[in-house]
Formats: C-alpha cells, structure tokens, sequence
C-alpha cells in the first residue's frame, strides 16, 4: 500500500469510531425531535379550545353587563323618589331648626326676664304642676280601655 491509501484507511476507520461513538446521543435527540413534533401536532387544537373558552367567558360578561343596566335602569325610578323624600325632609328639617332658632331667641328674652326678677323658682314649679296635671289625665285613660 502507499501513504494515499493508508491515510484514507486511517481517516474511514476514525470516521467509524466516532460514529459509534455518536449513536446514543443522536438517537436521543431524533427521540426529543419525534416527542416535539407531537406537541406540536397538538397546539392547534389547545389554541383554538382557549380562543372559545375565551370567546364563551367575553360573552358571559356581556350578558351580565347588559342584566345589571337593565336593573339599574328599573332602579333609578327608586333612587330619584328616595332622593326627593330626602329633600323634601331636609326642607322640613331646616323649617324646624329654623322655628326652634326663632323660639330659643324669644325664650332667651324670657329667661332674661325670669333672672332679673327672680322668678326661676316659680317657674320650675308651674313646669312640674304642668307635668303632673299631663300625667294624670293620661293615667285614667290608660287605665280605662274602650
């Protein structure tokens, strides 16, 4: 043999030993090519099972939306009365605040009075007697039902 010859000899045997050596890692990767193209085959049909479940929610919520201002448009009704109930009693109240106002300053002109003269006392007594007079004629007619 020459050198051309034993050259190429040593390169075929080399090439055969690194592609035994290279078996097991190459079948492990044909074998994770193979499981990856299965997952692959499979995402279509997971991407369109959310797209619906996702289009079914969005449509749920729609529906709900829509109940919940068809019931606020039967309420408002509600809301405006209980609004004005609530504006005709501050009217009311403020007239009451306002005649309290107006009989605290003539009794303060009386209270003015009743010290200058002493007549507290006085006073103090014919509230009580006014008192116990109410208080029995509400007595006897709880006493005598009809």
């Amino acid at each position: 043999m020459d050198w051309l010859g034993l050259g190429v000899t040593i390169f075929g045997v080399a090439f055969l030993i690194l592609s035994i050596i290279l078996i097991k890692p190459l079948l492990n990767l044909a074998r994770v090519l193979s499981n990856l193209q299965k997952t692959t085959n499979k995402l279509p049909e997971q991407v369109e099972e959310l797209t619906n479940q996702a289009a079914d929610t969005l449509s749920t919520g729609h529906e709900t939306l829509h109940e919940v201002n068809k019931q606020v448009k039967e309420l408002t009704p509600i809301f405006h009365m209980v609004g004005g109930a609530s504006r005709a009693a501050n009217a009311a109240s403020s007239s009451m605040v306002n005649a309290v106002m107006s009989v605290q300053n003539s009794s303060t002109e009386g209270n003015v009075f009743t010290n200058k003269h002493h007549l507290e006392g006085i006073y103090g007594l014919a509230t009580i007697a006014y008192y116990a007079i109410k208080q029995s004629k509400k007595q006897p007619a709880a006493d005598n039902p009809k």
